[in-house]
Formats: C-alpha cells, structure tokens, sequence
C-alpha cells in the first residue's frame, strides 16, 4: 500500500531583540552568523532549481519501469551529460545491518544484506545512511554502462526539500524509485517498511562518475552533492 507523504509544518518563532544602548559597540558575532548565513544560503540548490533542470527527458533507457511489482510500466531513465535521472515513488528500503526500525519484525521483506558494503565490510545501515536503490541491469537499462556504481552521489528531491544519498543497494530489474529508510525520513516522508513511502512526486538524480568515500560517510555524500548540483545547475 503507497501512502502519500505528510510534511511537518515550520512554526516561526518570533525573536524580541535586546533594547541597544546608545553608543555601544554591536555584539562581535552579530554580523558574522548573518553573514555566514547568507553565503551558505547562496550555496544551497533549491529544490525548484533542480526540477528545472530535469523538466525535459532525453531516455536513456531501452525500456519503461515500474513502480511497483503489477504497476504499469511508464517510467523511464533519463539523461544528460553529467547525469542521469527518473520521477517515481519512494518505496522504503529496510535492508542491511538490523537495527531497532529494520529488522525482520518490523519489514515482512527485509534483508540483512546490501549489495554494497561499507568501507569495513560490514552491511550497509538503512536506519542510518541515505541511500538510493538501483534496478539490476537488463535489457532495459544497465547503470554500469552509464558511469553509475557502488557510491555513486545523488540528490533526491521531495516537494521542496533536497536531500543528497549514495547508491547503495540494487534492486529487481523492471522496478524503480526505492530508498532507504534514513534517506525517507531526511525527505519528511513516512518511513514505515510496512506502510510508508511516497506514492508519487519523488525526483532521483544520479550524477555520473561521482563517489561518495567512505560511502557509509554522510557528510562526504552531501559535500559532493551540493558541489556537482550547483555545476548541474550551471551556478560554476
């Protein structure tokens, strides 16, 4: 069963500012955290500016997907230079090392292995890391050939919300949009393996060549991610 997602309502906060004294010199970081602000708000990609820039699709891949198994098939893989890119569902993916929410209690389906590792050995987190799901390479479409590996950077978008993720897991051949539990509930969608997910509305977008190292590292995903959006975007 697909649920819609539910996004949390900001409450605003009113701020009541100290009366200054006249002549006093202003606090010595009062500037510097509205500076700094404003850069990084500079930085950041907007959702709107990414969906812009996959409004139109070039297939790159030779067949349609689905978005879950019986669905019709009307999804395709699309491209660019520096990138590839669907629009489907967020279906959740639990697999990898157990944990309190991904387990075999909590997911009917769940696995303990990824198809990916972690720089240790160990099994990818769902609960921890934000990762994407790839289909298995077929007739239809075959990342491999489209510079798209273990690691590999994405940014995921949801309503107004951009959230960056590796490639961390592969999934059946003819079905699309899956992600992990970690990256649904960065996205404000329900992250429930039984019940959550996104019906529709998610946009994926796998930049080619890129690796996130280590790749269970978030911090690195996002890095690279807010880099390689601003160039998708043509902000360098």
């Amino acid at each position: 069963m697909r649920v819609r997602s539910l996004m949390l309502a900001a409450a605003g906060i009113a701020l009541i500012a100290p009366t200054a004294i006249p002549g006093a010199a202003p606090p010595p970081e009062a500037g510097h955290g509205s500076e700094a602000r404003r850069i990084q708000g500079a930085r950041t990609v907007r959702a709107a500016e990414l969906l812009a820039a996959v409004r139109d699709c070039a297939p790159v891949s030779s067949d349609r997907f689905s978005s879950d198994d019986g669905e019709p098939a009307d999804i395709d893989v699309c491209g660019k230079r520096n990138a590839v890119f669907w629009k489907a569902d967020l279906d959740i993916d639990c697999d990898g090392r157990p944990g309190p929410h991904c387990n075999e209690r909590t997911d009917p389906l769940f696995s303990d292995t990824t198809a990916y590792q972690q720089s240790d050995g160990r099994q990818l987190s769902a609960e921890r890391l934000p990762y994407v799901v790839v289909p298995a390479p077929s007739h239809r479409w075959n990342h491999q050939e489209h510079d798209v590996r273990r690691g590999t950077v994405a940014a995921v978008i949801h309503r107004d919300r951009v959230r960056y993720a590796v490639v961390g897991d592969v999934g059946p051949d003819d079905i699309i949009g899956e992600a992990s539990y970690a990256l649904a509930r960065d996205l404000g969608v329900r992250s429930d393996p039984r019940g959550g997910g996104a019906a529709s509305g998610v946009t994926y977008i796998l930049f080619k060549g890129s690796g996130a190292s280590p790749i269970e590292s978030r911090r690195a995903a996002t890095a690279q991610g807010e880099r390689l959006a601003r160039r998708f975007v043509g902000r360098n």
